[in-house]
């Protein structure tokens, strides 16, 4: 009776801590969040170099202020075809957590919506899929207004290998 009393508390506990504010916006027609404390900067595309040997969905390397920050392809990183930018195209500039600290990581987005307060209530856990689809990089489902939008854990969106790569290509 205690544990089960025990683990509906840390349910409740993880559904509390994903409340809060959320930065939303577009991938293929989807709307993703993330976390706004773990985003640092919104900016428009710019000139992204290459960088040989890294996989499809690393974009490249882009210069912020004497920076050099890391750039990812949500699009690719999901799977999904990539297409044209537009004009409504931008970089989301995030920090996430690696294995030697915060790193900082530009995610290129097909536009960025509005900044949102979504409470507990709204927010569902990822449903099941079947043991072999990797879902861990999503937070939870929010429900607003009759749409969902999929928070995801930007520090779980890469692997551990992805990020030390990142981080490698950082330094």
């Amino acid at each position: 009776m205690a544990q089960s009393a025990n683990i509906a508390d840390q349910m409740i506990k993880a559904q509390v801590d994903r409340e809060g504010k959320y930065l939303t916006f577009a991938v293929a027609n989807e709307e993703y969040g993330v976390g706004i404390l773990k985003v640092k900067e919104i900016i428009g595309m710019m000139s992204i170099t290459t960088v040989p040997r890294t996989p499809e969905f690393v974009k490249g390397v882009i210069n912020l202020r004497g920076k050099v920050i890391p750039v990812i392809g949500l699009r690719l990183k999901f799977g999904m075809e990539e297409v044209e930018h537009t004009e409504r195209t931008c970089i989301i500039v995030v920090e996430i957590e690696g294995g030697a600290g915060a790193i900082q990581m530009g995610i290129v987005v097909d536009s960025v919506s509005e900044v949102l307060n979504i409470k507990a209530e709204n927010i569902e856990d990822m449903p099941t899929f079947g043991a072999r689809l990797d879902t861990k990089f999503i937070s939870g489902m929010a429900k607003i207004e009759g749409n969902i939008k999929i928070l995801l854990d930007i520090d779980r969106v890469l692997t551990t290998n992805e990020i030390s790569m990142l981080d490698a290509i950082e330094e």
